[in-house]
């Protein structure tokens, strides 16, 4: 893949530093695909895939971005798979309740969580009962480390 033309000079005066997108703060002064990576959802790959798909240079500057490009690049955030984005690079495939594949973006991808864990801990899965304990998740032992987080009520003394 072929980057798009050097842009001119960087003038940190003529560029909007701070932008806002799905609730982020984005910094302008960082370059498109990297700035995109500050949004909850959103790696390196993904964010590279947006700005290609969304015709924006690679080289322009997040605060360089008119409105219509940034509109642009929401657009294909919001329906990545209509832009020619494979659905493996999407972070949430196969919905549950719909069986479709989507990109979950900073707020909804938390949401998300939340309820994958709440519909874990109805359905007993081993992931939510330690998560609800307060115990680690992804098989790493307990014995000796991770003693001083959170206190259960056996350790407690009066």
């Amino acid at each position: 893949m072929v980057a798009g033309p050097k842009t001119a000079q960087f003038n940190p005066d003529e560029v909007q530093h701070i932008i806002r997108l799905y609730n982020t703060n984005i910094d302008g002064i960082k370059k498109t695909a990297f700035s995109l990576t500050k949004i909850r959802g959103i790696g390196r790959r993904f964010a590279k895939a947006v700005v290609v798909r969304a015709g924006v240079s690679l080289n322009k500057r997040a605060g360089e971005l008119s409105h219509e490009e940034i509109e642009k690049i929401q657009e294909v955030i919001a329906d990545p798979e209509a832009f020619g984005i494979p659905s493996y690079m999407l972070n949430h495939q196969k919905d549950l309740v719909d069986g479709l594949n989507y990109q979950l973006v900073g707020v909804k991808l938390d949401a998300d969580l939340r309820m994958r864990i709440e519909r874990g801990k109805k359905t007993k899965e081993v992931r939510a009962l330690r998560l609800e304990a307060g115990l680690r998740v992804r098989g790493q032992k307990t014995k000796s480390n991770g003693r001083k987080g959170k206190m259960t009520k056996t350790n407690k003394k009066k």
